[in-house]
């Protein structure tokens, strides 16, 4: 998703009347960054940093990191 369309959906999220709107365009930012999420964490995999290393800038503990990406083949490989 271009970020020109990613900032349609923060505003369209933050100050539209209609809530369902709003609530749909919340949906589908953080179906984006959920992706965006991932892509990073499988390129911090492909150039060998630790679970702990890439769950320090997400904010989460490793295991938390591992559990989510470590163990069901988000990663397109298992861990």
């Amino acid at each position: 998703m271009r970020v020109e369309d990613m900032m349609d959906l923060v505003r369209t999220a933050a100050a539209d009347d209609d809530p369902r709107s709003g609530l749909a365009a919340a949906a589908r930012l953080r179906q984006e960054l959920e992706r965006v999420e991932a892509v990073q964490v499988r390129r911090a995999r492909a150039r060998g940093l630790t679970w702990e290393q890439i769950a320090g800038p997400l904010g989460v503990t490793r295991q938390a990191v591992h559990r989510k990406y470590g163990g069901r083949g988000l990663l397109g490989r298992r861990q």
